[in-house]
């Protein structure tokens, strides 16, 4: 029996009924393979290329045959770039990616990167956005630089949603209105994870694609479990029978909606929900801007609703309405004003100078851009501290740990979301003795010491 190894993040994640209609494609692969094929899905939440590697990579290696197949899909969760812990800068991602092809193939096992899959995310001519900010190539790259079987699951899900189109597509992700499902009373918004139907679906494309994988073993998959999927049906918010004449209806409930969030003239980005509250006995809230319907949605038992459009919000200031339905009546409408911004400008760097000579813990200091709401501090593409973006725009951080001597390049990053600006280099020189340094190199019989040490000489401290 050949082992079918997945590693990766939640996308692929096996999952519990508990956990219903959360589902990973992973799961459900096994029902479309030949003979002699078992899948071990290793994926898990928020994995990263460099925590597995750490943690688990060495384990999976020792229980790997000769003949057995890894599938790699990285790419979702190291392209956040307001995340420490998670981000992977370009280089470092696909440095990783090749240490894993060569381990993998040092066990006569075969290596096979996939690109991440699509998030459900159109903008307002139905096209599909791509929210991965490069990585897929960066998987293609690795997999032409290591000769690595690939298999793109970004082209083949990004089809996949524009087959399908914004008013169906949503019914492959877990998104659901309150009221759907007893896991969710409240509803859940959540464009990167697929339900049950959803999940079968992204492993049917992906055995096709290893059909049509020349480097893959011919009879990994049978032709015959192939069938296409039941194709979901529109959306219900997108099903109400001429809602704009709503607006022209007499107000006949005593109460109207209300939004929780965004609050009035706030900044948010282009996939933000809306959030509020309803009366009691209201079953339905239909939003409107300039009086055109743009969507629904079910209020739930507790009174409360939450509402995204299934395309993004175009840039710029809006004004939503929301009006409530309760059998033939309708409510009054009330409305929110907010500004979407899906760009930012890069941050202002004040401190250190460039060029200037600083101490070993650097302190750096600037002005964010409008909308950013922390800055992230890298050097060489890798992230090495954060500054929040305080109320008058100003940002600060001290590096929390002693830089050598010498002169470096620093770049600085503002995000707001999900989105982020491009980056501004400083190069910045660390005042101190250069450990190749004379100073140095001539206390080298003896374990370092500090300046408050009783040998002498001892090296100056800060």
């Amino acid at each position: 029996m050949r082992k079918i190894c997945i590693i990766g993040n939640s996308v692929a994640a096996s999952r519990t009924e508990e956990e219903a209609p959360l589902a990973g494609w992973g799961q459900y692969l096994g029902e479309f393979l030949g003979e002699g094929y078992e899948v071990r899905n290793y994926a898990r939440d928020a994995m990263t290329l460099r925590g597995y590697f750490t943690e688990r990579l060495a384990t999976l290696l020792s229980v790997l045959n000769p003949g057995d197949l890894v599938f790699m899909a990285f790419g979702a969760v190291e392209q956040r770039i307001n995340q420490l812990n998670r981000y992977h800068g370009p280089r470092e991602y696909k440095e990783y990616l090749r240490l894993y092809v060569e381990a993998v193939q040092g066990e006569g096992a075969v290596p096979v990167l996939l690109t991440p899959v699509a998030r459900c995310a159109f903008d307002e001519a139905g096209n599909v956005r791509d929210t991965h900010d490069g990585y897929p190539e960066l998987t293609r790259e690795a997999a032409a630089e290591t000769g690595a079987p690939l298999i793109d699951m970004t082209a083949f899900t990004t089809t996949m949603l524009a087959e399908l189109g914004p008013t169906r597509a949503r019914r492959l992700y877990r998104w659901l209105d309150p009221g759907e499902h007893p896991n969710h009373p409240d509803g859940i918004i959540d464009a990167s994870h697929h339900n049950e139907a959803g999940a079968r679906e992204v492993a049917r494309r992906l055995a096709v694609g290893i059909l049509d994988t020349p480097a893959l073993p011919g009879d990994m998959v049978d032709p015959q479990r192939l069938a296409p999927g039941t194709i979901p049906p529109v959306l219900a918010e997108f099903k109400v029978n001429r809602p704009e004449l709503a607006l022209t209806m007499a107000p006949s409930l005593p109460d109207a909606p209300v939004f929780s969030s965004p609050t009035p003239g706030e900044l948010i980005g282009a996939a933000r929900k809306l959030t509020g509250k309803a009366p009691a006995g209201t079953d339905y809230v239909l939003f409107y801007e300039q009086g055109r319907y743009l969507g629904g949605t079910s209020v739930s038992a507790s009174g409360t609703w939450r509402w995204r459009r299934v395309v993004n919000w175009p840039a710029g200031p809006h004004t939503v309405e929301v009006l409530g339905v309760a059998g033939n009546n309708v409510s009054r409408t009330s409305a929110v004003d907010f500004h979407v911004l899906d760009r930012l400008d890069p941050p202002q760097v004040i401190g250190p100078r460039p060029n200037a000579w600083c101490g070993p813990r650097p302190r750096f200091s600037g002005k964010a851009p409008r909308g950013a709401t922390k800055i992230m501090v890298l050097e060489q593409g890798r992230l090495i501290a954060e500054a929040p973006v305080q109320e008058d725009g100003s940002w600060r951080v001290t590096h929390a740990h002693d830089w050598r001597p010498g002169t470096y390049t620093v770049e600085f990053v503002a995000v707001f979301s999900a989105i982020h600006s491009p980056s501004v280099p400083l190069t910045l020189r660390v005042h101190g003795i250069p450990e190749d340094n004379w100073l140095h190199t001539s206390l080298s019989s003896r374990e370092p010491c500090s300046g408050a040490c009783e040998h002498y000489p001892a090296m100056p401290a800060w």
